[in-house]
């Protein structure tokens, strides 16, 4: 991957957001496998046009809600504990500053920092309570203080890009005859999940070509179950 200036690095461009990419990546791709492996099956063992339409409909209703809801309560969910941690770990900070300092001091030492310089390091952190607080955040907690959580956007991400994933696969029996959507709607969602898995290298260093197959082969999966499913319930 070739940078040609700063706002090439991911790290600097503050309108990609980590958490919201990731909703929208996994709504996208859980709303084209779940629906697709889902009325595939129904598909193949009813053969009516009517029912696969019916049942894609609801099952892309229910499930962009719940997985819009899930999404939001994991993010509150997430924050709060998070929270507690930092609480407590201020609490120590506050009180047990001594133990602290000493622990503190080891994270140096184990990030590579020679033990004198670490020990002063340390000695010059515990006397400011906010910059102790931060650096145990991160180093112990494995929490960031300043970083922002959005569980509201990210729960509408979530629901947004499910029905939209939902939809790829259900669009194929809504403007075709079912004996030939059902093999469309094979073809086209496998090449719309290749298309999904290559995007997502936008974000990353990972092979676009190695992205797009994992993401269809992880839905041929899920279609197969789908199909199989949908045979022995004939």
């Amino acid at each position: 991957m070739h940078y040609h200036n700063k706002k090439d690095f991911l790290h600097h461009n503050e309108t990609v957001a980590a958490s919201t990419v990731k909703e929208a990546i996994f709504g996208l791709e859980d709303g084209i496998v779940s629906t697709f492996g889902t009325i595939l099956g129904i598909a193949t063992a009813t053969g009516d046009t009517q029912v696969v339409l019916l049942s894609g409909a609801v099952i892309i209703a229910v499930e962009s809600v719940s997985m819009g809801v899930g999404s939001y309560i994991s993010s509150t969910s997430e924050k709060a504990i998070n929270e507690r941690k930092l609480s407590e770990e201020k609490h120590e900070v506050e009180n047990y500053t001594e133990m602290e300092e000493k622990e503190m001091e080891q994270f140096f030492i184990i990030d590579g920092w020679p033990k004198d310089l670490a020990k002063k390091m340390a000695e010059v952190t515990a006397k400011d309570t906010s910059l102790m607080l931060k650096e145990m955040a991160y180093r112990e907690l494995k929490v960031f203080p300043d970083e922002k959580t959005e569980p509201i956007k990210n729960g509408f991400v979530m629901w947004g890009s499910y029905i939209i994933g939902g939809i790829i696969p259900l669009s194929f029996y809504i403007l075709l005859p079912i004996d030939i959507a059902i093999y469309a709607s094979v073809v086209g969602t496998l090449v719309m999940l290749f298309v999904v898995g290559a995007l997502t290298t936008k974000f990353s260093k990972r092979s676009w070509s190695k992205a797009g197959f994992e993401m269809v082969i992880l839905a041929s999966l899920a279609a197969t179950f789908g199909y199989v499913m949908g045979q022995l319930l004939i």
